[in-house]
């Protein structure tokens, strides 16, 4: 398997299908930028360039072991290549790649040509539509344009118009706006909003340090940021009823998540363009640094594509914090910024080591986001009945980094108490604001729970179903609800098919599937709502166009319904969660569909790890056991090694890569569990001063971390460096040293850093408890015996962290 074990994959390939356009838009950083290798390449792609790339592309996910991949089918315009020439194209893509992974197919168009003709190709070969416009007539004339002059508006009008059409919905991918302050936001907004585009991205224009777009770069000035702040006041006060990509990306990755735009966010970037003549480059935008930036030197009949996978300048964009400038390592919105977007970080004398020429922007729109979200978990909290506040017993043990299986019940029966406390802040929007379906839903919830509380308290207590009661929450507006909580009637529809009992409920449709929370999701392409009718043997899912039967029991009667999958160890057993739509809380991607192999390797090792916890680390085991119900496979294991996660806002839930080994993940439960039990313990607790906004050295991480995300790492390696401890004196020859390294590492640093906590001043009184309970369990293992040379390499690799991460 080439490189696979520490290449990071590419998950997204850009296939130039033609290199010309029939537009002159003067912002394009094909044409109008410093790259202008486009003069030097054929107009259109050759059938054998179209093989040869789909190949490539199956090649390397089968070696990577990809469940899926985009392809974006682009250009200069690509709609120049033809609708015979574009069927053919899919046709090859989807015959190489298919039988290797899934694969998400799309093309991204100025819109101009596209007429039924057109749809109809793209509808039958599956392959979704993005189209650019900037807005309103006044805000897409200031640039798109044709070479004349003349405006395209009319003509790009009129495409969107056919994808809105009930035929072509389902095709219909999203917007793509590109911003120019002098248009009017509210205005720009409103037009795009009334298209009603499944998704809605507005674009910074390109522009590097030595070429910044007007107004970038200039201190005290700001004028992205105040167009997108009153681009977010309108979707705000509005009710947010279109998605727009950059405010949820700002939104998800101040929670904890990932963004869904490779302008912000720290996750690595895993893009790669092929160019009509086979070329290999990075991604387009980097045009705008220098002639040649995205150059790789590689081509497609002679590369493969883990050529480009580990070539330097794409490898420099998969450092995460570690590969910002130090100004951005050290910025307090880093994790939602991630230092903007790669090019724009460009200047002559020093490359990408910069700030993004946005950077005041950035900071101040993720300022102001950030400043408008709730803390509903916090709002429930002065309320909560002392009920459901631990004993003080329990609260010892679980400050000492461990936590029986009655201490974690307690925990759950508390978040029981926060998931209702939620719903009910929910409904009472719901009231002022006459929101009669979710009314209608709550009416169907509470009568169910009566009926059948075991299984509504199953379904409440899935961990998404917090996440996406906090997001609504945090979406709430002068408008009322937002449309992501019409989500209520697809968890009472779980809850009836769960429980048999007979029901009717519109349920809303998101990119295709409706979803049934605990379930799995079933596929009903393009309509926006079906009806789901349940009974005693399941339900009826009914479109205007069919129906399914879904079962719980017995052969599945549609390949279009997913069922959620369990993992089971003994008499443990976890759900394998790789269908719910708020699994995306995570801070990695999140797996897409696991197909039969991919859920027996996930098994084999599951087994594996349980049955190490249980006879090495039983002292996490039984809370394991407990409160662990959920595991969610994500995208791949990163440039770093083996990735894992756990929200803030989904308890009982852990995201991991499936690693190489199950001692390995057994690691990786115990670390992300320690996160599960602390954010409980939290949300009953107020452990830090929240006014602290204070950052710290974590040894962990290269960014410096405010005082509870610090509280959270110390504790979660806890568990890391007992599980070092144990691991030393069950393994030999190589792996016993690299496990008494570790150990030696990790037990100082652990130490270190709740001392930091300790003297911090900003712990309250029962933060104080918590953290000597942590200095009691950490401080005897600095006692123990380690040999000379895994002290000194534990030294060695503390020496060699960044020091500009410490303060």
């Amino acid at each position: 398997m080439a490189g696979a074990d520490s290449t990071l994959p590419f998950r997204q390939f850009v296939l130039k299908v033609h290199s010309r356009c029939d537009l002159a838009c003067d912002h394009c950083y094909v044409y109008e930028h410093a790259d202008q290798s486009w003069r030097g390449r054929p107009a259109v792609i050759s059938p054998e360039t179209v093989a040869k790339a789909a190949e490539r592309i199956a090649d390397h996910a089968k070696d990577h072991g990809l469940p899926a991949v985009r392809v974006i089918l682009h250009g200069g315009e690509p709609l120049l290549a033809g609708a015979h020439r574009l069927a053919a194209i899919s046709r090859e893509l989807r015959r190489a790649i298919e039988p290797s992974c899934q694969l998400d197919l799309r093309i991204h168009t100025n819109g101009v040509r596209l007429d039924a003709e057109f749809c109809e190709v793209l509808l039958a070969n599956r392959v979704m539509v993005g189209i650019s416009l900037d807005g309103d007539r006044a805000a897409n004339d200031l640039h798109r344009r044709y070479a004349n002059g003349r405006s395209s508006y009319d003509q790009v009008l009129r495409a969107v118009g056919l994808l809105r059409q009930e035929r072509y919905r389902g095709i219909y991918a999203g917007l793509l706006a590109t911003i120019d302050v002098r248009s009017d936001p509210g205005a720009v907004y409103h037009a795009l909003a009334a298209l009603e585009p499944p998704n809605l991205d507005f674009l910074l224009p390109h522009g590097t340090w030595d070429n910044p777009p007007p107004g970038a770069g200039t201190p005290g000035v700001t004028p992205y940021a105040d167009w997108l702040i009153a681009v977010f006041g309108e979707w705000n006060s509005s009710g947010r009823r279109v998605p727009v990509r950059l405010f949820e990306s700002i939104i998800a990755t101040s929670l904890g998540g990932v963004s869904g735009t490779e302008s912000l966010g720290l996750a690595p970037s895993d893009v790669l363009v092929i160019e009509t003549d086979g070329t290999l480059e990075q991604a387009d935008s980097i045009k705008v640094a220098y002639d040649g930036a995205p150059a790789t030197g590689l081509h497609i009949s002679r590369h493969p594509l883990d050529a480009a996978a580990v070539h330097p300048a794409i490898r420099a964009r998969q450092q995460g914090i570690r590969g910002l400038s130090a100004t951005c390592r050290k910025c307090p919105v880093v994790t939602s910024c991630g230092g903007g977007l790669y090019a724009h970080r460009y200047r002559k004398e020093n490359g990408f080591d910069n700030p993004s020429v946005y950077c005041a922007d950035l900071l101040k729109i993720i300022g102001h986001v950030r400043s408008r979200l709730r803390s509903p978990s916090r709002a429930v909290a002065a309320g909560r009945p002392r009920a459901h506040q631990l004993a003080a017993g329990h609260f010892d043990v679980l400050a000492a980094g461990f936590g029986d299986g009655e201490a974690v019940t307690q925990l759950i029966t508390a978040q029981r108490s926060v998931q209702r406390a939620l719903l009910r802040l929910l409904r009472e929007h719901a009231k002022k604001g006459a929101d009669d379906r979710f009314l209608a839903a709550w009416a169907l919830l509470v009568h169910l729970e009566k009926e059948h509380p075991a299984e509504t308290g199953r379904v409440l207590a899935h961990p998404y179903v917090r996440t996406w009661a906090e997001r609504c929450l945090q979406s709430v507006s002068a408008a009322g609800l937002p449309a992501d909580a019409g989500y209520l009637a697809a968890i009472v529809a779980a809850v009836a098919v769960r429980a048999g009992a007979p029901a009717a409920i519109e349920a809303p449709v998101r990119a295709g599937y409706v979803y049934l929370p605990t379930l799995g999701r079933l596929r009903v392409g393009s309509a926006r709502t079906v009806e789901i009718v349940t009974g005693c043997t399941g339900a009826q899912v009914r479109s205007s166009a069919r129906s399914w039967d879904v079962r719980l029991t017995g052969q599945a009667l549609s390949q279009d319904w997913q069922p959620v999958r369990d993992l089971r160890a003994g008499r443990l057993a976890v759900s394998l969660e790789d269908t719910d739509p708020y699994r995306d809380c995570l801070q990695w991607p999140a797996a897409p569909r696991l197909d039969a192999a991919g859920v027996a390797r996930w098994q084999e090792q599951f087994v594996l790890a349980w049955r190490l916890i249980e006879s090495a680390y039983p002292a996490y085991a039984a809370g394991l056991a407990t409160g662990l119900s959920t595991l969610t496979p994500l995208a791949d294991r990163g440039a770093d090694g083996n990735v894992s996660a756990a929200a803030r806002h989904a308890f009982g839930a852990v995201g991991a890569a499936l690693p190489q080994d199950a001692d390995t993940l057994a690691l990786l439960l115990i670390h992300e569990f320690q996160h599960v039990k602390l954010g409980a313990v939290l949300d009953l607790f107020e452990l830090c001063d929240p006014a602290d906004q204070r950052l710290f050295y974590a040894p962990w991480r290269a960014d410096l971390r405010p005082l509870e995300a610090l509280l959270q790492g110390a504790y979660a390696h806890i568990g890391v460096t007992d599980y070092w401890r144990i691991r030393r004196h069950r393994a030999d020859g190589p792996e016993a040293v690299a496990a008494e390294e570790r150990f030696a590492r990790w037990r100082v640093l652990t130490a270190e850093t709740i001392d930091t906590l300790a003297g911090s001043g900003a712990l309250t009184p029962l933060g104080t408890r918590f953290v000597e309970g942590m200095r009691a369990t950490v401080i005897p293992w600095l006692d123990e015996p380690v040999p000379d040379r895994a002290m000194q390499a534990a030294r060695e690799w503390v020496t060699s962290r960044p020091s500009s991460s410490r303060k």
